[in-house]
């Protein structure tokens, strides 16, 4: 991410044993990424982010 320079929202489903340690890693280290626990909250999550 700090590479590559995106110019859209990323947005990361995560499931499975360590999918909240991966969550939290990835909402504490500053990067710009939204996390989804589903592909219905991912979606959601993607048009949202969208519009805004």
């Amino acid at each position: 991410m700090k590479i590559v320079s995106l110019k859209v929202p990323l947005v990361v489903r995560l499931s499975g044993t360590n999918a909240e340690e991966a969550r939290r890693m990835l909402n504490d280290s500053g990067i710009s990424i939204i996390t989804a626990t589903g592909i219905k909250d991912a979606a959601e999550k993607v048009v949202k982010a969208i519009r805004n």
